[in-house]
């Protein structure tokens, strides 16, 4: 009976590990002084994109230190103002947790929905998405121009 079966390839091959072409001849003399040459010029490329990078953290670093100055002037200006940004900053986070609350209920309950119905998925987005992107955009505003709050150990407890 094993007469009768045509025979099969085998599974295994055999591979060829010995080295099949010559070794590298050494460049000629002329492309080492070309070799040499691109990478001066790599080397100030790199130089002069490290003193980009250096000048441009510089010019970042003197914006966000002139906004800081600026919002700490308008602080001292306006403390009663401060302290009700920041009243009104952790209002709005207490807010902003029971919507995501809301918002993760609605994605546990309706997964399978928004991921087989562009319909459910598309009203998704227009119901959750504005109102997440304008209430983030309002607690940012509301926390950058609150006061610091006060240290935990200060007795200053003069609260309008």
């Amino acid at each position: 009976m094993s007469e009768n079966r045509p025979m099969r390839p085998p599974l295994f091959t055999q591979i060829d590990v010995s080295q099949a072409a010559p070794p590298p001849s050494p460049p000629p003399a002329g492309s080492l002084a070309e070799v040499a040459m691109l990478l001066r010029q790599l080397l100030a490329i790199e130089q002069r994109q490290t003193k980009l990078l250096e000048d441009l953290v510089n010019h970042v670093q003197n914006t966000q230190r002139q906004r800081a100055m600026e919002l700490g002037q308008w602080r001292q200006a306006n403390p009663h103002l401060a302290r009700k940004c920041r009243e009104a900053a952790e209002a709005l986070a207490r807010v902003q947790t029971e919507f995501l609350h809301q918002l993760t209920e609605e994605v546990n309950e309706n997964f399978d929905a928004l991921l087989d119905g562009e319909f459910m998925f598309t009203e998704f987005v227009d119901r959750f998405g504005p109102r997440m992107a304008h209430l983030n955009s309002i607690l940012q505003v509301l926390t950058q121009l609150s006061s610091p709050p006060p240290a935990p150990n200060s007795s200053n407890n003069n609260s309008p």
